[in-house]
């Protein structure tokens, strides 16, 4: 029995490797994304106020965000929006876009620029959860599912052969005494 968790466990050690490997780093990667200075997940600015009866219409925070992609960034990127993160305890609006990493921060009140940033940890995310190999292949979710279910099994099956490969030997000595 403990020959045979061996092999399982080397198997799918070796053959899930790079996997694994991609899932760990991506994985420390996200854990430090608001302790990265700004670098990984651009750090949330504060605006002048939280009262947001205060603050400009929606439209016209979202034609600031628009604006200010298409000047400071790059004219060419879509202006096509993934959410928009309002934050009334920070008094800013954070409006995040769907077909590349770029995120702008504006004041809810005065519609200022706060923070035109690259958020490197939304890429990390869709590489970590498999998403940004879906969105290549264009599977609608069906290589997430499953990557993940794989992943999850695999990880589950290190744990169990670990455990035996750990408590099998203890337990052949306890038997044979």
């Amino acid at each position: 029995m403990l020959r045979n968790t061996r092999k399982i466990h080397r198997w799918l050690g070796a053959s899930l490797f790079v996997l694994f490997l991609i899932v760990s780093l991506s994985g420390v990667f996200l854990g430090w994304k608001k302790n990265s200075s700004g670098y990984i997940l651009p750090k949330t600015q504060t605006g002048t106020t939280t009262d947001v009866a205060q603050w400009l219409s929606l439209d016209s925070l979202q034609s600031i965000a628009h604006k200010t992609l298409k000047d400071s960034i790059n004219s060419e990127l879509s202006i096509e929006l993934s959410r928009i993160d309002a934050r009334p305890e920070k008094g800013i609006l954070k409006f995040v876009f769907e077909n590349h990493y770029w995120s702008i921060q504006l004041d809810g009140a005065t519609g200022e620029v706060l923070n035109i940033g690259q958020r490197r940890s939304d890429w990390i995310e869709n590489v970590h959860d498999g998403s940004i190999v879906d969105g290549f292949l264009g599977t609608n979710g069906i290589f997430i599912l499953l990557y993940t279910s794989l992943m999850g099994l695999a990880l589950l099956g290190f744990t169990v052969t670990g455990f035996w490969l750990w408590y099998g030997p203890k337990h052949m000595r306890k038997t044979n005494r």
